[in-house]
């Protein structure tokens, strides 16, 4: 059985800044503790891949905007009506985004619950 992450909880703080994103990322679950937060998350992430796929394979850069918004789309439901609180997009939108992608990851490979 797959280990599972420890850290989806509510309890990291966030300091004024993060050095890195190792400092941040536990920050990033707390924000993400949500198991609908999360799987809005990684639906988004993966269909904004998708797009970002299509609009590269058919050279339709239109495409690359309906990514960006499908993928925050989705996160921001996830943030303002079941996590009940702000993107981390807003403030570390660097490491927000890195985040979205490692989190996909681990919940892809079962670390983190879907």
């Amino acid at each position: 059985m797959p280990a599972r992450s420890p850290r989806l909880c509510k309890q990291v703080r966030a300091p004024m800044s993060f050095k890195t994103f190792q400092e941040f990322y536990p920050f990033y679950l707390g924000e993400h503790a949500n198991r609908t937060s999360r799987r809005l998350h990684v639906v988004g992430t993966l269909g904004a891949l998708l797009q970002i796929a299509l609009a590269l394979a058919q050279a339709q850069p239109r495409l690359l905007v309906s990514a960006l918004i499908t993928g925050y789309a989705l996160a921001w439901v996830g943030h303002y009506f079941f996590e009940k609180n702000t993107p981390a997009t807003f403030k570390y939108p660097l490491y927000s985004l890195r985040g979205d992608f490692r989190m996909a990851r681990e919940v892809l490979t079962g670390r983190i619950p879907w």
